[in-house]
């Protein structure tokens, strides 16, 4: 089916849209492409006046600093922080003259994963995202390389832009790519690869079908972008990815009339927005292996795990961390918020609800996780 069936309806809803422009798109081999950023500021100031509001997700500083720093040649986190210290500055200078040319404004934001796990924080950049957007000014928001060590890293700019969509409720996220869009196979092996139009299943589009790879100006290729798309639609949020060289690329997709690039749609229910910041936003602390009867519990029945169920805790966590849920065989099949630090859990565990005030000397709960705070692996995707 065409993705034509669904366009309409869609873009009728996407007052508020989220714009990924990757490296790839805005760099060559001498650093950032000014006509390329000219060309989309264009764009965007036409979506702006036709009513819609735009969040641009960008990436480059590192490309633009590896331009400007010659001297640095090594894919090391501290070079890739240093391309990224001297190239964000190129990479915004560029964002803001070519804004100018229209008499708007930019503001920059750059994000940790931090910044979107922690809720005083993401509230936070929510916040500012939203008084820019009452200011007429345009969000421009990048992964704050200069700081994000391995273990705060969102991992490339396509995850951070669904990270973003869900938490400025957009109703569209737009993903520039240097391919044409989702394809059957790699065009540089398989020469009959062809565009796939319309997803209706971003899993099945990560499984079955391959495009680009990982390039040596970004840290992602297809698969990333896949992902991305997958999590905004559990979000409810419709995604394209599509070919960020083209010129009127962003027209073209924000036209119910034209076809362009993939259009990847919400299937399934949608996740509600606390769920969707544990599936995505969080990063397990620790891990708590529970019996069979805590894990069918949990997946068929929607229950809220009890001390009772819990075999044995890893890691060193705090209350309302993040965890995961293990079966016995291991498995990961959930995640979730913990009522109580990995100390007490242990104090408590295999015991009965009822004994926790007389064990710990306090109670949180009766639940270790409550199930308005879990879930289920299948439902994260």
């Amino acid at each position: 089916m065409s993705q034509l069936n669904y366009k309409a309806p869609i873009l009728a809803r996407a007052r508020r849209i989220v714009v990924k422009v990757g490296s790839a798109v805005l760099s060559g081999p001498h650093g950032l492409s000014s006509d390329v950023i000219d060309r989309l500021a264009v764009e965007t100031e036409s979506a702006v006046r036709g009513g819609r509001e735009v969040i641009i997700v960008t990436s480059g500083a590192i490309a633009a600093g590896r331009a400007r720093l010659s001297g640095l040649s090594d894919t090391s986190i501290a070079a890739r922080q240093a391309a990224a210290a001297a190239g964000q500055i190129d990479l915004m200078r560029e964002w803001a003259r070519a804004f100018a040319n229209h008499n708007r404004s930019i503001g920059q934001l750059l994000l940790t994963h931090q910044d979107l796990a922690e809720r005083r924080r993401r509230i936070n950049a929510n916040q500012t995202i939203g008084a820019l957007l009452a200011a007429a000014v345009i969000p421009v928001v990048n992964e704050n390389d200069t700081v994000a060590v391995e273990e705060i890293r969102l991992g490339d700019n396509d995850v951070l832009s669904s990270l973003v969509a869900t938490l400025v409720q957009a109703q569209l996220l737009v993903i520039l790519s240097d391919v044409p869009g989702v394809l059957t196979g790699d065009p540089r092996r398989r020469p009959d690869a062809r565009l796939v139009s319309l997803l209706t299943d971003p899993e099945a589009g990560m499984s079955g079908l391959v495009a680009e790879s990982a390039g040596p100006l970004g840290t992602g290729g297809m698969a990333t972008k896949l992902k991305a798309a997958r999590e905004a639609a559990r979000g409810g949020i419709p995604s394209v990815i599509a070919p960020g060289g083209e010129r009127g690329v962003l027209g073209a997709v924000l036209d119910p009339a034209r076809e362009i690039g993939t259009l990847i749609i919400p299937a399934g229910e949608r996740l509600k927005s606390r769920k969707h910041w544990i599936a995505y936003a969080l990063r397990p602390a620790g891990a708590l292996a529970v019996d069979r009867g805590a894990a069918d519990a949990l997946r068929a029945r929607g229950r809220s795990l009890l001390p009772s169920g819990i075999k044995k805790v890893q890691g060193e966590f705090g209350g309302g961390d993040c965890v995961s849920l293990l079966d016995p065989d291991g498995v990961e099949f959930g995640r979730g918020l913990v009522n109580y630090p990995a100390a007490d859990v242990i104090k408590v565990m295999g015991r009965r609800s009822t004994e926790i005030s007389g064990v710990l000397g306090y109670k949180v709960a009766d639940e270790i996780i409550h199930r308005d705070n879990f879930v289920l692996l299948k439902e994260i995707g």
